[in-house]
């Protein structure tokens, strides 16, 4: 299937989302430190470059936390930078697949709070639970990780996002329909065979999907999910080469790089990640699809 590219408005830090934001997770938005320093108040790290956003550990050390099972999801473990000098972090949550735990996205962890985020991975309370049920966890995980967790004050509840593997991502994809406010998604290997229609969401997604996938095929699942999705939302869709449905359960480079700059780009706003993300890249070994609506500063 050819690459398409499709050109869209640029969706940045939605203020407008804020009052949406408070009433979903209950919690205080306090403006963010530093903003007279800079024009983006947002902005953490240095300067990026292709070795860093492919790089196992980004620039902030991590510490990690443990979070039992309750307040409306099965616990989960909470991975965020040591660092409190540059202000408060965006914050993601991240959910598995049917049947699995989180020791199977626990990659993740690391992997993008080093670059500056706060991100949980959870478990759900039954490990066959559907995509709907997956989306009210999610949510219940957010509010927990904004409003009680032992690291709230290191986030800005103002710059959330989700990410999920298989019925997880099509967790993600239905709780991002429903909470306008979230400031990114990325549905990963999505499996959702109740909705296939999300043209509710306003948050730019990136979804991930695997070319040779048999769980969650790409033309019954992604592909759907990504056209339904308006290009005014801002959107993006990824195609992992030659990989299959459990690709998201290892570290993989290609994913991880674009994961990063999707969430740089618009969780934290960061105009400097956009080179990564557009002009889109071309199709390799690595990528078999790209198409998006390549947003522009």
């Amino acid at each position: 299937m050819p690459t398409l590219t499709l050109r869209g408005r640029r969706c940045g830090h939605r203020v407008a989302s804020v009052g949406l934001a408070l009433a979903l997770t209950g919690g205080v938005i306090a403006a963010a430190p530093g903003a007279g320093a800079q024009s983006n108040p947002f902005q953490r790290g240095p300067n990026p470059t292709t070795a860093s956003i492919e790089a196992t550990t980004g620039a902030f050390a991590t510490s990690t936390t443990t979070v039992a099972r309750g307040n409306g999801f099965g616990g989960g473990t909470i991975y965020f930078p040591t660092d409190t000098s540059q202000g408060t972090f965006g914050a993601i949550v991240v959910t598995p697949g049917f049947t699995a735990t989180q020791s199977s996205i626990s990659w993740l962890g690391p992997r993008i709070a080093s670059q500056g985020f706060v991100l949980m991975t959870i478990d759900t309370n039954s490990r066959f639970d559907q995509p709907s049920t997956r989306a009210t966890e999610m949510q219940s995980a957010l509010n927990f990780l904004v409003n009680s967790s032992s690291v709230r004050t290191r986030i800005d509840s103002s710059r959330l996002a989700l990410m999920g593997h298989s019925m997880g991502g099509g967790g993600t994809l239905e709780a991002t329909q429903a909470n306008t406010a979230l400031q990114a998604a990325i549905p990963l290997m999505p499996w959702d065979q109740n909705n296939k229609n999300f043209s509710g969401i306003r948050t730019p997604t990136m979804i991930i999907g695997a070319q040779n996938d048999n769980v969650a095929p790409v033309n019954q699942h992604s592909i759907t999910f990504f056209n339904s999705i308006p290009a005014a939302s801002e959107k993006a869709y990824l195609e992992l080469a030659g990989a299959g449905h459990t690709v998201a359960n290892s570290p993989n480079t290609t994913l991880a790089k674009f994961a990063i700059s999707w969430l740089k780009r618009f969780v934290d706003n960061d105009t400097r990640y956009e080179q990564f993300l557009c002009p889109p890249p071309a199709t390799s070994s690595a990528i078999s699809q790209y198409r998006d609506t390549c947003p522009g500063s």
